[in-house]
């Protein structure tokens, strides 16, 4: 009987992690399909935002740069498969995400 509870402990545990790390993606990226190819934390089809951060950590032109990449689209940086370009996206909401997405640097 204690194996299952602690079982049933275990699996709500990662439930909930799992949830917050899914709520912490921003209403944009949903908006806009990003969560289909992207995580915060893990490669799916394109990279993890976590890694893009990490990878544009302190570079001055970072932002201008995946701004870019949102609002066009392009390849070639994280593998062979293309971003496509994010149609109807405003100039705030593309801030809004590279804002998100360089703020998960550590």
């Amino acid at each position: 009987m204690k194996s299952i509870i602690a079982s049933i402990t275990v699996v709500a545990g990662l439930t909930l992690a799992g949830s917050s790390i899914a709520a912490d993606m921003p209403d944009l990226a949903k908006k806009y399909g990003c969560t289909s190819c992207h995580k915060i934390d893990k490669k799916v089809v394109g990279p993890a935002w976590q890694a893009v951060a990490d990878k544009y950590k302190g570079d001055a032109g970072a932002a201008d740069a995946l701004s870019a990449k949102i609002v066009k689209g392009g390849g070639g940086v994280w593998g062979s498969i293309p971003m496509p370009a994010t149609a109807k996206i405003t100039d705030a909401e593309v801030k809004e995400l590279v804002t998100f997405i360089l703020g998960l640097a550590k």
